[in-house]
């Protein structure tokens, strides 16, 4: 119990730094596996730009994909860290049972989508008969294996809960590395071109299923795994829900974004404009995933607090990551300034498509070094059960701010306007968010 009893009293920047450091290295490697996988792909011969673009079509597909896994787990690990703070070990058990549990179902369903409605879904999110193939190889094989990869990725998840966040990160990490090796292999060693990237994909998920299952089953983990928890338990499903109905959403409305603007694209600049916002988008990551990695540790330090009662602690574990945030932005801001040619010369050295990628990178990375305030806001909310705040300041950024901004403005500015709907969205999302924190401040003041 040493690690909850930290939650409660150890110097909250040395907490940050505990929880946050491993989550984010985790994401800055699952960051880097991301940009080496596209990299690899963009790099095939005589089709790179077209693989690439397809790979794009399928981004809202997996992000849609990844709003069941990441919600759930969230919901989960989130209610975990609530039970310990209340030292309710018994609770926190059978809450990670349903989490699993409930991950196992979705997986199940995800399947059995991807065998029947596959092509049906990638035309209907923008695909066209040169892009189809390079989409459909990538994501049945991606489907294939969700009914392993929820589960995993739930318990990889539970990990951080139950205050073990070194291991989950080590977990992240070593799947990551392993992906490395085995995307070339896959990719170019046994010439299955994109098929293989989402392979050695596949292969991790398996891996950090098996390796968090031997944890807390046989490994020397403070909550265990029981066989007579795995079940759909109706009072917990609620719990769980309740919290994972935001990240949910998010996630969802990330994924729907993405169905938007390839559709925009499509009309402003054709699928070549499609594999442009897939490289920006992933060079954004680079910089975004440490934050996500930062929310992570957050989370656990203001769950556990709020449910002990230390309000203060919790609005103070916000205060610094909103700081430490920034200024990780600041930083990728300004080398995405610096080294353009480099950072869009990781996923193409096609000409063209190096020229429209830069210039969109300019555009839609220009609010960049504010984006932290919006996202680790909304997580705050999320984390003390707020779940109304947390749903609107999520889809504010996502959904109702941009979604018309980005129907709106490109009919004025065209391919431009396209580029410049997330900043414009991410300006006034962050002026909201503001305004709701003071206000809970004020009130618990």
């Amino acid at each position: 119990m040493k690690n909850q009893g930290a939650l409660r009293h150890e110097n909250i920047s040395k907490l940050l730094i505990k929880y946050s450091v491993p989550a984010i290295l985790a994401m800055m490697v699952t960051s880097l596996y991301n940009t080496v996988d596209r990299a690899f792909v963009g790099s095939m011969e005589n089709v790179g730009a077209l693989a690439i673009s397809g790979l794009g079509i399928t981004m809202p597909l997996f992000t849609i994909l990844g709003s069941f896994c990441v919600a759930i787990a969230v919901g989960g690990s989130t209610n975990i860290s609530i039970k310990l703070g209340e030292g309710n070990k018994e609770e926190a058990e059978r809450v990670m049972g349903s989490t699993v549990a409930l991950e196992l179902a979705v997986g199940i369903i995800i399947v059995l989508v991807g065998i029947f409605f596959l092509d049906k879904i990638l035309y209907a999110f923008g695909a066209s008969d040169d892009t189809i193939k390079y989409a459909r190889d990538y994501m049945s094989v991606i489907f294939a294996g969700s009914w392993f990869n929820l589960p995993g990725f739930a318990l990889n998840s539970c990990i951080r809960g139950e205050g073990n966040p070194k291991l989950a990160a080590r977990m992240m990490i070593t799947s990551c590395a392993l992906n490395l090796i085995l995307d070339p292999i896959f990719i170019f060693g046994l010439d299955m071109g994109i098929k293989g990237a989402a392979i050695g994909t596949v292969i991790c998920q398996l891996f950090i299923f098996i390796w968090s299952t031997y944890y807390f089953t046989l490994g020397k983990s403070n909550l265990k795994l029981r066989v007579k928890n795995i079940r759909l338990d109706k009072k917990l499903i609620k719990i769980i829900l309740v919290i994972a109905v935001t990240p949910f959403f998010m996630e969802l409305a990330s994924g729907s974004i993405h169905l938007v603007t390839n559709k925009v694209l499509k009309i402003y600049g054709g699928d070549l404009s499609i594999g442009a916002m897939t490289a920006v988008t992933s060079i954004s990551l680079m910089f975004l995933m440490p934050i996500f990695g930062l929310s992570q540790g957050m989370q656990t330090i203001i769950a556990y607090n709020y449910g002990a009662k230390q309000l203060g602690r919790a609005r103070k574990t916000l205060l610094l990551g909103i700081l430490y945030g920034t200024i990780i932005l600041i930083i990728g801001f300004i080398l995405v300034k610096l080294f353009p040619e480099v950072f869009v010369g990781i996923f193409t050295k096609d000409e063209s498509l190096m020229n429209m990628a830069i210039e969109g990178m300019n555009i839609n990375l220009a609010t960049l070094p504010i984006a932290g305030i919006s996202i680790l806001g909304s997580v705050y909310f999320q984390s003390i059960g707020e779940v109304k705040k947390s749903m609107f300041l999520s889809l504010l950024r996502q959904v109702i701010i941009l979604i018309p901004v980005i129907i709106i403005v490109p009919k004025m500015y065209g391919l431009k306007g396209v580029w410049a709907s997330q900043p414009i969205s991410d300006f006034l999302a962050m002026f909201m968010v503001t305004i709701f924190l003071y206000k809970e401040f004020k009130k618990i003041k």
